[in-house]
């Protein structure tokens, strides 16, 4: 029996991936949950496995005694003696029991019980441990099923969770398919910990990308943006600091070979990949490849551009249903307007038709108005635009200063376009003149069917006359000609 209890718990061991002696102890500690629930008193009890042996002891610890008063802790001198003839009164000696004899069958199962349980809990901290860990790395598992959606995958030491929500839209699994998935967070729960994949959150493909380019790996080069939408289109940022390598072209790969297999792995979605840079005109033209950018206004204070491209090309810059301008958004952390060449043109000729001279503000005085002019300031528009930081920097404005002349610039450009917007709803509501070609006269106008009837007959009286003056004309030629020939 000894055998088969230390074969029993090396294939427990073995199958839950738990150490030979974390077993022991469960093992332990459920026997002695068993027999407190049979003796009032179990301080001096244990359990002790012996290897060697192969087999499980369990000892009761007693005081050798002339007189006993506590039958659980105390043992008579002569009983001990024949335990051990070297016993003396006051020594401590240990009794070994037979448990299978001292439990009944309900405290053995009580004690498998806890066993079951307790190996349980170790082999979920076992799993916790081992994957809280792994928080944000990439794992490939086998799709064990699907449950309302959600994909339970088996990462051979645990299962994880791929909950609807991280699948990428239109994705479909089957049962036994491998998978590639991001470790986005691992809880605990009462049915043990939670492992949670994604395979829509940026860093998986980030983490595609080390997977597939060995310079992202070594960190020769590093992805400083990602903007995604899954399944659709997503965009990233490379950056080289070795000048010798092309990170634009190190991720595409020979032919494509490297982002078409992530390409792949992400259910054909598209991916644009562009050259990072600090300058952050250059890196909103660069990400709203590939329409070609013909101007730009940018806003620091907002963090907002306006951007122009080619008419032909509004469509290609913004993409169906705004999808390009919206990723090159979230990539360069810039709010972007895209305009149309044309309308930016006449956006920009409007605006200077409603430029003021910063000098006409009130309370700026001379000096103050050629400083601001000498500081690329020269209207109330780029006044009420510019930072109160920008203006510190200009001699003799000082904190309160620039705050109060950027807070007065704001309020009259306000001023000016409610100004602009009521002189363009009285243009679009005044009356057309109407020329005098487009005039009827009184003699066009029927005034009823009896007029236009009395005209009609008038019509026909006149065409009755014309017939009667031909028939006249005709007569008087034939009188002349037989005159002529007599």
């Amino acid at each position: 029996m000894a055998f088969d209890m230390l074969e029993a718990m090396t294939m427990i061991a073995r199958e839950k991936n738990i150490d030979f002696d974390a077993v022991v102890e469960t093992l332990e500690a459920s026997l002695l949950a068993a027999a407190k629930k049979k003796y009032a008193y179990t301080d001096n009890i244990t359990f002790k496995f012996d290897r060697n042996a192969k087999e499980l002891y369990m000892i009761a610890t007693k005081k050798v005694v002339n007189q006993i008063n506590d039958p659980n802790t105390e043992i008579a001198l002569i009983d001990a003696k024949e335990l051990d003839p070297e016993a003396q009164q006051g020594d401590e000696i240990d009794i070994y029991l037979d448990y299978e004899f001292e439990f009944g069958r309900n405290a053995i199962n009580s004690a498998k019980q806890i066993l079951i349980q307790k190996i349980r809990e170790a082999e979920h901290e076992r799993i916790y441990n081992e994957f809280i860990d792994k928080v944000g790395t990439l794992v490939t598992g086998v799709v064990q099923q699907i449950d309302k959606g959600n994909v339970i995958v088996n990462l051979g030491r645990g299962e994880a969770i791929l909950p609807i929500k991280e699948q990428i839209p239109r994705e479909k699994f089957r049962q036994g398919d491998r998978i590639r998935a991001y470790i986005l967070d691992v809880q605990k729960t009462p049915r043990g910990p939670q492992i949670i994949l994604s395979r829509v959150n940026n860093e998986f493909l980030r983490a595609l990308f080390a997977l597939e380019v060995p310079e992202i790996y070594e960190k020769i080069i590093e992805i400083r943006a990602i903007a995604r939408e899954p399944g659709e289109r997503a965009k990233i940022a490379v950056y080289s600091s070795d000048e010798r390598i092309d990170p634009v072209g190190a991720c595409v790969g020979i032919k494509g070979v490297r982002v078409q297999s992530i390409v792949r792995e992400l259910n054909n979605e598209r991916i644009d990949i562009v050259p990072f840079t600090s300058n952050p005109e250059v890196f909103v033209t660069r990400a709203l490849a590939p329409a070609k950018v013909t101007a730009i206004d940018v806003f620091e204070s907002e963090k907002k551009m306006t951007v122009a491209v080619e008419d032909e090309k509004l469509s290609l810059a913004i993409g169906r249903n705004g999808q390009n301008a919206r990723l090159a958004s979230r990539l360069t952390g810039w709010k972007v307007n895209i305009l149309a060449e044309s309308d930016y043109n006449d956006q920009k000729k409007r605006e200077a038709e409603m430029l003021v001279p910063v000098g006409d503000l009130e309370g700026i005085g001379t000096k103050i108005r050629d400083r601001l002019i000498e500081a690329d300031i020269s209207s109330i528009q780029r006044l009420a635009a510019a930072s109160v930081e920008t203006l510190t920097k200009i001699e003799g404005i000082g904190q309160k200063t620039a705050e109060t002349l950027i807070e007065r610039a704001k309020q009259r450009v306000e001023e000016l376009e409610v100004e602009r917007a009521a002189a363009d709803k009285a243009e679009k509501e005044a009356p057309k003149e109407v020329t005098i070609d487009d005039k009827l006269v009184e003699s066009d106008v029927f005034h009823d069917a009896n007029d236009q009837d009395d005209d009609e007959e008038e019509d026909d009286d006149d065409e009755d006359e014309d017939e009667e003056e031909d028939e006249d004309d005709e007569e008087e030629n034939k009188d002349e000609e037989k005159s002529d020939k007599e």
